[in-house]
């Protein structure tokens, strides 16, 4: 960085020091997109993963942009009309409902929704209204590269996307394309924080300073941005000026600004996107693992991805992650060597630690498969069967049981989409059995599919899933029966199968 002026230093609002911590070094992203998990229809033949494909960028008219997505209908298995026949605010309105921490079997259909090549809601105009409340979810999500892809895919160079553009950007450390972008056309975002930041990041840094002393004449910075953007213009001014206290809302350009100023800012406190700024090898060990596991929870990030910082070296310490990183490492080196005994002992404890930080689904992601080759007994065969349900092969558990009791048998019913509803216990398991038994969808979903509003149908269905899993059941067997009237069959049963393996965590 170049210093400007010091007369910048009249501009800037010092107040209360900010906690200082180590500054972050250079940032090293992954160079492929990350790949998230999405549903699958009834019929088989379709992919596993929503691994976003090369990206070109074409231009669009700004109502088609709606209409954009990563994976066409004959890899979604959904129709083209899956939102046409909705208002946009309505689709808006049902996008905000989802839970934050969805079952995962549902978490996997939402970015499908989210990433699908469908015809625009019927009133969209031309601002994207629609595109971006998506781009929105995904973010939610800590999918960053997903949704970022899904801009880029649509042509991000206008005033309506450019924004959300930056700040994907800015959250990726890959700014310098949007930057430059803006610094051709000024006109694609009104924020001055931005343009000051973005035209001393394309090397005109007197532009940048009369940009800033102009927007602080104007009372056009918010005071944060204010001291950050003058002590990232005058950096020899930050060992004698205290950052200012952090705002309630963090932006992804105040973050960087944080960062840039030498105190990076926790990222656990932060929403789920900012997660992604950890992964660049120079935040520690610790924080590494702790910022993939929050992103894996949601499948923002392969679960092998997480696996290969468990099993990076050896932890120094004790307690909290370390646990979890002993625990995989001591399973993997028993698997690997194909010892019974040592699998047993391990695989109770491993599975416990996981499935306590929310993160069983990526366990039996990574490890189900390799459980089902070993020669397993007693508690460790029944842990097996039950990993093995909630992977993506949950029909093949059931050849690990010689004589399954009641409810094993009633979960392998599930799997295959025929459970015995005269086996059933439980409310969920009723629930489960009536949701089943028929092929029609509920009652208060029909109108919204004969009216075509097929997305909103199926959001409504999974919001409703999702409530029923954590309390009362009395909507999870309509829910149900309406996924697997509009072919989402898998989906209907992982849900099932995680709802009656998981609870309501």
């Amino acid at each position: 960085m170049k210093p400007v002026k010091s007369a910048l230093l009249g501009s800037i609002i010092a107040t209360s020091a900010f906690a200082q911590q180590q500054p972050l070094s250079a940032i090293d992203w992954l160079d492929e997109l990350v790949a998230v998990p999405v549903a699958q229809p009834a019929e088989p033949g379709v992919t596993d993963t929503a691994a976003t494909p090369d990206v070109d960028v074409i231009p669009l008219d700004t109502a088609s942009a709606d209409a954009v997505g990563l994976l066409p209908a004959s890899t979604t298995g959904l129709p083209v009309t899956l939102w046409s026949a909705s208002a946009t605010a309505d689709l808006t309105d049902a996008l905000n409902r989802i839970a934050p921490d969805p079952l995962p079997a549902l978490q996997a259909l939402y970015y499908t929704l989210l990433l699908a090549e469908a015809d625009a809601p019927g009133d969209a105009g031309t601002q994207t209204r629609f595109l971006r409340a998506r781009v929105r979810s995904l973010m939610s999500f800590g999918a960053v590269d997903a949704a970022r892809a899904l801009l880029e895919r649509a042509g991000p160079q206008t005033p309506e996307l450019f924004d959300q553009w930056l700040d994907l950007a800015l959250l990726t450390g890959d700014e310098d394309e949007a930057c430059k972008a803006l610094r051709r056309m000024p006109a694609l975002s009104p924020s001055y924080a931005a343009r000051i930041y973005c035209t001393a990041r394309t090397g005109n840094w007197p532009t940048a300073a009369l940009i800033y002393e102009t927007a602080v004449g104007l009372d056009a910075l918010p005071e944060t941005d204010a001291a950050l953007l003058g002590l990232y213009l005058d950096p020899e001014m930050i060992e004698v000026i205290a950052l200012p206290t952090p705002p309630r809302e963090m932006s992804p350009l105040t973050f960087r600004l944080y960062e840039a100023a030498g105190s990076p800012f926790p990222t656990a406190r932060l929403p789920r996107a900012f997660a992604m700024a950890d992964l660049r090898n120079t935040s520690g060990w610790r924080t590494e693992i702790e910022a993939a596991e929050r992103l894996v929870r949601t499948g923002a990030l392969p679960a092998n991805r997480l696996l290969g910082l468990y099993t990076d070296r050896k932890p120094a310490a004790s307690g909290g992650v370390w646990e979890r990183v002993r625990a995989v490492q001591a399973l993997e080196r028993a698997l690997s060597d194909k010892a019974p005994d040592a699998i047993a002992k391990a695989l109770p404890q491993t599975w416990k630690l996981m499935h306590e930080r929310g993160l069983a689904i990526a366990f039996a992601q990574l490890f189900a498969g390799p459980l089902r080759k070993q020669d397993l007994h007693g508690d460790a065969q029944e842990l097996s069967f039950a990993i093995s349900l909630l992977s993506e092969d949950y029909e093949q558990a059931e050849n690990l049981l010689d004589d399954p009791d009641r409810r094993q048998g009633f979960l392998i019913g599930v799997a295959s989409g025929t459970p015995d509803i005269a086996a059933a216990r439980t409310g969920h398991e009723q629930a489960i059995a009536r949701g089943f038994a028929t092929a029609a969808p509920a009652r208060d979903h029909e109108h919204l599919i004969r009216a075509g509003k097929i997305g909103v149908a199926i959001l409504v269905a999974t919001n409703q899933l999702d409530r029923a899993r954590r309390g009362n059941p009395r909507d999870l067997a309509g829910a149900l029966s309406t996924l697997r009237s509009l072919g989402l069959e898998d989906t209907a049963r992982r849900a099932a199968l995680q709802i009656l393996i998981l609870g309501g965590s």
